[in-house]
């Protein structure tokens, strides 16, 4: 595995020099970093060039790393994630594209590279918020078209902004704002005091 790693690793610095900014080793996975301003062009080198023939997008989400400011961590709040597959060369590789405006997070879509990439898009566009230009049908996919918000996102309420019901007088669905209050549970435990045979 070692060898495979270091052969794949070689040709991504080989091919992609600088568009790298970072490349990581773990878990017997090879992660790279790319700018967004550069996503597509390194897009079209990992599946076109000899050395590397991604011919297949796996999966692509987004990620909120929002969290990880609490713990010091600096960086972009939202990236895209993309798993790509050689199929003829037998190895994966993992792409973050880190969205550079925190406020209206956006990266070029590859949808014209991988065609695979277009419902991944759009689910992270409707639960994340991400916008990926170019993308020809950027409409949401897992939510109503009338949702607010992006449900993904870290700051999202748990328990959403509203709620649909169907109502019997009226005989439609109807929205409204969320009745459900917040709790908290506890598990109950029960001790027994000769439990396992202890005094």
């Amino acid at each position: 595995m070692t060898l495979k790693l270091d052969t794949l690793q070689a040709a991504l610095n080989s091919v992609l020099g600088d568009a790298v900014t970072a490349l990581k080793r773990d878990r017997g996975e090879i992660t790279i970093t790319v700018p967004a301003g550069r996503w597509i062009e390194v897009a079209r080198m990992l599946r076109d060039d000899p050395q590397l023939r991604f011919e297949q997008l796996i999966d692509l989400a987004g990620v909120d790393w929002s969290e990880y400011r609490n713990e010091g961590t600096e960086g972009a709040r939202f990236s895209v994630v993309a798993h790509l597959l050689s199929v003829s060369l037998n190895w994966r590789v993992r792409v973050r594209v880190d969205c550079p405006d925190d406020d209206l997070p956006a990266v070029p879509s590859v949808n014209e590279v991988w065609n695979s990439a277009n419902w991944f898009e759009r689910e992270a566009f409707d639960l994340f918020g991400i916008l990926f230009e170019g993308h020809l049908d950027l409409r949401r996919i897992l939510t109503d078209y009338g949702f607010i918000g992006h449900p993904m996102r870290k700051d999202f309420p748990v328990s959403g902004h509203v709620e649909m019901r169907y109502d019997a007088e009226t005989r439609r669905v109807i929205y409204q704002p969320v009745t459900i209050e917040p709790r908290e549970n506890v598990p109950r435990v029960v001790r027994e005091d000769n439990y396992g045979g202890l005094h």
